[in-house]
């Protein structure tokens, strides 16, 4: 046999498709060729995969080698092609016998002495595997636990080339899994909302912002306590369902982030940005494009500190992916979509020394403070669901002095509240498709679309009457005017309310009064 074929597959953002790896040997003047629009490192496989078979013990005869990897229109880069590759050429010089590579695909790296070696985005490659009703996959050993979490397909690991040419031979065995990775243990948060002396209302404002998924801005003095509340945030938020589990790990699978040992992610991700990111960290970017920031935050919270010393740009590119719950990148050779429905936690202080409006303390001009602000466009702030005011906490609430303390509640507490909130969301969503709704993910109050706020957030006359008051008293926009019900219709569910009534919407509106007090002076 002149001929070998081994099907593997390319990544490309977090879409994949199956390739198919030929090898062709011929008489004529020796040589390696490969080619099917390739990158620098999957030319480079030539001869990595010609030493990685001369280390094993396996000469290849003085012949023309050409191996093409189909199809030809869509560009290949990575390393995970050398395995195939190998066996596609080891099965042209029969070596190998082609028929026990049927029904099979392939992905892993090749060291020079022939190991194999581990790989990223081994979670879609699976998924897409069993999707194309191709029914087992090998791959290098240390990826088998991530391949084992997609279920209804054969995933065996190996360790060197040798092994695999045995198995294929039926000689040796390789290493077999039908059982996902072992989950990781429930992490135990050494930080907790309790430890928060004082700001009552903005922990009220984090608990209704998780509860619904919604987005959060705090403006305050430095030392407030911004940043010691956002960073408690991930000890609040609600489980993971497996459909949200296996969306997310795959994100994190593509770019190389996924523990072997514990593959699936178990818990919600926060990541904190420094305001130093660029625009396409941020949102992702490369002439392949990869997931950015906002998308390793997906299913999570994407914590902004800092606010304003972000480039304009870069806040600005968030105003898309936060309506649309996704980002769309395009590129010459084609367009990309990675998942982005996170929940946006900012913070930053009111001018550039911090105290304003403190007379005594703020040393900023008028329009040094205006300056300032405006780093944080209208549209942008447009997008926050709920903005409050952090002050200064008092001598007696951080020692605990007052006669009126009572110790805060624990993380626990919210925690449970918020569970409920959201099991009260999901069942009235079911079957309803939201803004961005993606796979096993459930519809947030944050995600709900037009239809489903005519349908779930009526007004009865009062409320009609104090809604139409703050739409004119703080120039509400039709944007933040939706906002303000999807977050009362949150503030209803913290109180296992079936209606909104005139206490849940007071409150939502009271958290859309602070853009008016800062920044239209």
């Amino acid at each position: 046999m002149a001929f070998g074929m081994v099907m593997s597959a390319a990544v490309q953002g977090l879409h994949v498709e199956m390739i198919h790896v030929e090898a062709d040997v011929s008489n004529g003047l020796p040589m390696f060729h490969m080619v099917g629009y390739l990158s620098s490192e999957v030319k480079e496989a030539s001869e990595r995969v010609r030493t990685a078979i001369r280390n094993t013990g396996i000469q290849i005869p003085a012949r023309k080698v050409v191996v093409n990897l189909a199809p030809a229109t869509m560009r290949k880069k990575g390393s995970s092609f050398d395995l195939p590759i190998a066996l596609a050429v080891l099965a042209a010089l029969d070596l190998i016998p082609g028929q026990a590579l049927e029904g099979t695909a392939v992905v892993g790296e090749l060291g020079l002495d022939g190991r194999v070696q581990k790989v990223s985005g081994v979670l879609p490659v699976a998924a897409a595997v069993k999707e194309a009703g191709i029914r087992r996959l090998i791959l290098p050993v240390e990826n088998m636990a991530e391949g084992a979490l997609t279920e209804g397909i054969e995933v065996l690991g190996a360790e060197t080339l040798e092994q695999i040419c045995g198995y294929l031979n039926g000689k040796e065995q390789l290493f077999f899994s039908r059982k996902e990775g072992k989950p990781e243990e429930k992490e135990r948060f050494p930080i907790d909302f309790q430890e928060i002396r004082g700001q009552e209302m903005v922990r009220r404002a984090a608990e209704v912002a998780v509860a619904g998924g919604h987005n959060l801005l705090m403006v305050g003095p430095p030392g407030s306590g911004k940043s010691m509340i956002a960073r408690r945030i991930p000890t609040i938020l609600p489980p993971l369902s497996r459909g949200e589990s296996m969306e997310i790990t795959k994100i994190y699978s593509v770019l190389g982030l996924v523990d072997q040992e514990h593959p699936l992610k178990t818990e919600r991700p926060f990541r904190e940005v420094h305001h130093t990111v660029s625009r396409a960290a941020l949102i992702g970017g490369g002439m392949i494009p990869v997931p950015g920031e906002i998308s390793l935050a997906h299913g999570g919270v994407l914590f902004l500190d800092e606010l304003a010393e972000f480039q304009k740009p870069v806040l600005e590119s968030l105003r898309q992916p936060l309506e649309e719950k996704r980002i769309r990148l395009s590129r010459r050779h084609g367009n990309y979509e990675f998942p982005a429905d996170f929940m946006l936690v900012a913070a930053m202080n009111p001018c550039a020394c911090g105290n304003y409006p403190d007379p005594e303390r703020c040393r900023c001009l008028p329009h040094q403070i205006q300056q300032y602000l405006g780093k944080v466009s209208q549209p942008f702030l447009d997008r926050m669901d709920l903005c409050v005011e952090v002050s200064r906490v008092s001598y007696d609430s951080l020692c605990m002095k007052s006669e009126s303390f009572q110790i805060p509640e624990n993380s626990e507490t919210i925690r449970e509240r918020i569970c409920r909130a959201r099991e009260i969301q999901s069942s009235r969503y079911q079957g309803e498709t939201g803004i961005g709704s993606g796979n096993g993910f459930h519809l947030t109050n944050a995600s709900m679309g037009i239809r489903q706020l005519e349908h779930f957030c009526r007004l009865g006359k009062e409320e009609e009457r104090l809604m139409q008051q703050a739409y004119a008293t703080l120039h509400l926009t039709a944007r933040t005017y939706h906002k303000v019900l999807k977050v009362a219709r949150t503030i209803a569910d913290l109180e296992e309310s079936e209606v909104v009534r005139e206490p849940h919407l007071m409150e939502a509106i009271g958290y859309r009064g602070l853009d008016k007090k800062y920044w239209s002076r």
